[in-house]
């Protein structure tokens, strides 16, 4: 009841704050959200946005990444698209509609604060938030690994788990990002093969494994590692040396849109103080901008450093990425 009661008076606060930001006509009118965020957060996310709108019907689809995108193309062939905006997982697949034409350009979002390198430079798709991937470490293992490439050592023979990049959206950039560095390239992947890792189908699994010691070391995302750390897993979280590989979860209007008031509108939302504040307290995430304090679950004066990609380059190479990966490690 105490949880249900602060979820309610969190997202009360934010609709006062941005109830005495919005102009003095809100958009109404239907809103269909196509996402593959969690149900929870999209339920979460679309009721504090109807707290400043409550004159927009939204509907939403929610699925997977890979399944939206599916039915994205579906009803484009058909000539039938139905959504109004995108939140999806990565940027790779917004790219993918951006090049095919498919997003509207909102040159006018307001984006004071927000940091550098989480959005389209032509401004058809926006970060969110941050999700970043680094190294699980269960508290009885032997060692702490500084970087990436200390997973490949000898000493880490069979030791290690990660999320298959077949099944995993942040998987899947992060393979792409480290394909493309010098330091690392295709025998990172290579190595660790011959080294024992295990891929498995996505982050849970890995949070088990490594929260349980049956492997002492995992690649997962912050938020699981760190959530289960607070609630007395014996777990911690190594931000590699390198860096770490950041997931947007980004947000687009379609250019096919019927309501571009309301879409813009959305955007907006999530791209406000008030809106950052609501992804950091109500669904626990890093936010994008500047001035709006980090969750519980990070540690006070963490330092994240992003590693530099190429969404581009990415793109290019995604399929035939998981093609190679597939063939090295099966499945």
């Amino acid at each position: 009841m105490k949880n249900k009661f602060q979820r309610f008076a969190t997202l009360a606060a934010i609709g006062l704050a941005i109830g005495l930001a919005a102009p003095a006509l809100a958009q109404s009118g239907k809103l269909v959200l196509y996402t593959s965020q969690p149900d929870r957060d999209a339920q979460q996310t679309t009721a504090a946005f109807k707290q400043a709108n409550p004159n927009v019907e939204i509907e939403i689809f929610r699925s997977g990444t890979t399944e939206v995108m599916t039915r994205l193309a579906a009803e484009a062939a058909a000539g039938q698209v139905k959504a109004d905006v995108l939140l999806i997982a990565d940027s790779v697949s917004m790219e993918t509609l951006k090049k095919a034409g498919r997003l509207h350009a909102y040159t006018d979002a307001k984006l004071d604060g927000i940091r550098p390198g989480t959005f389209d430079v032509d401004k058809t798709y926006f970060g969110t938030k941050l999700i970043t991937t680094g190294i699980a470490v269960n508290t009885a293992a032997k060692s702490q690994p500084k970087s990436w490439a200390d997973l490949v050592k000898p000493d880490m023979k069979g030791q290690v788990i990660m999320p298959s990049p077949l099944y995993s959206g942040a998987a899947a950039i992060m393979m792409g990002a480290l394909t493309k560095r010098q330091d690392f390239g295709w025998k990172f992947y290579e190595t660790l093969k011959a080294n024992g890792t295990v891929p498995v189908q996505g982050n849970g699994a890995v949070l088990t494994s490594v929260s349980s010691g049956e492997k002492p070391y995992g690649v997962l995302v912050d938020f699981m590692a760190l959530n289960a750390k607070l609630k007395g897993a014996p777990i911690s979280f190594i931000i590699p040396e390198e860096g770490v590989i950041p997931v947007t979860e980004p947000v687009a209007i379609l250019k096919t849109t019927a309501n571009l008031a309301a879409a813009k509108a959305f955007v907006d939302f999530l791209l406000s103080e008030a809106g950052q504040r609501f992804s950091v307290q109500t669904l626990g995430y890093i936010p994008v901008r500047a001035g709006v304090p980090n969750p519980a679950w990070l540690p006070e004066g963490t330092t994240i450093k992003i590693m530099d990609i190429d969404t581009g380059a990415i793109l290019g190479t995604a399929e035939s990425d998981k093609s190679r990966f597939s063939n090295l490690f099966g499945g």
